[in-house]
């Protein structure tokens, strides 16, 4: 198992995001949450004239009324399961896995 990464850090334009169109970009869109940090993050820098959102794997389950623009890849899940995306930039190699989390019986 690789160790997880850290947060890169967040590029703002000088001239800031005011009036201008933005482009969130997420790896694996699940429930919405992360999606909802990043627009009120980006509700405290400025308010840009549109905000779209792009992902690489969109696996359902949401939870918020959030709904992206551009999807790589439509992958239906259940909850037990779990997508890790790995980029060649960052781990050496471009793939998309599906992985099954154990479920302990007693």
């Amino acid at each position: 198992m690789r160790p997880p990464r850290g947060l890169a850090p967040t590029l703002i334009p000088t001239q800031g995001i005011e009036g201008r169109d933005v482009i969130l970009i997420d790896d694996v869109f699940y429930s919405g949450r992360t999606i909802r940090a990043a627009l009120d993050a980006l509700g405290e820098i400025g308010r840009p004239r549109t905000v779209q959102l792009a992902v690489l794997v969109d696996r359902g389950h949401r939870e918020l009324p959030i709904r992206a623009d551009f999807v790589g890849k439509n992958l239906p899940t259940s909850r037990l399961q779990s997508v890790k995306v790995h980029l060649s930039e960052l781990d050496g190699i471009d793939e998309v896995l599906l992985e099954e989390e154990a479920v302990i019986s007693q």
